[in-house]
């Protein structure tokens, strides 16, 4: 079966959804998808990034981390987005880079792909399922097929989240058990994608 491309695109501001977003790659890449790891731009002014110690250290130790670019969309069969909740919904720095896709929306390159979401919030009812909700809609809109890991692995009866990965930021780093169901999250996006890849083929 021919591997599928998977972009994992996502927004962090000191770590946690960062952290989400490589476990959700090592467990696509476990899974035999070539993978893509991405950051959009930030866009946040340097005072506000600066009276933050912990922002800051983040955006210099993920400097290297290239940034996304609509190629990555064209080129992954799945793409997983990660974002903190800001009032319910994503980050404005994620939702930039999809309001800047209308082009390849229009040719209509966005369809027929495999999303899902993933998040991380202050609080345990921060707006987690309504920020992961809030993308589902935008996956609506460019025709993709949505896949959330649901309760489809013992990992999820301890993470709680069937509609994607979430972390409550408030106590701390995410734990094993969250990156453990953030990559059962990425490799049951690859299942799907690689399936429907290859009855696209037969």
């Amino acid at each position: 079966m021919e591997p599928v491309n998977v972009a994992i695109i996502y927004y962090s501001a000191t770590g946690n959804v960062h952290a989400l977003a490589q476990a959700a790659a090592e467990g696509a890449e476990k899974a035999g998808a070539y993978v893509r790891l991405r950051k959009v731009a930030e866009l946040a002014p340097p005072e506000a990034i600066g009276a933050r110690p912990e922002w800051a250290q983040h955006l210099k130790d993920t400097a290297d981390v290239a940034e996304a670019d609509h190629e990555d969309l064209g080129w992954a069969d799945a793409v997983l987005f990660g974002a903190p909740t800001r009032f319910g919904n994503p980050a404005s720095q994620l939702r930039a880079f999809i309001e800047s896709t209308g082009p390849l929306w229009m040719q209509g390159k966005l369809a027929d792909k495999v999303y899902s979401a993933f998040t991380a919030s202050s609080t345990a009812h921060g707006g987690q399922e309504s920020t992961i909700l809030a993308l589902g809609n935008t996956f609506y809109h460019w025709g993709g097929v949505i896949v959330p890991p649901g309760y489809t692995d013992p990992i999820q009866f301890q993470s709680g989240n069937p509609y994607g990965t979430s972390h409550v930021a408030g106590i701390g780093a995410p734990t094993e058990v969250t990156l453990a169901a953030a990559r059962h999250q990425a490799r049951r996006v690859v299942d799907i994608a690689a399936a429907l890849k290859a009855g696209r083929t037969a």
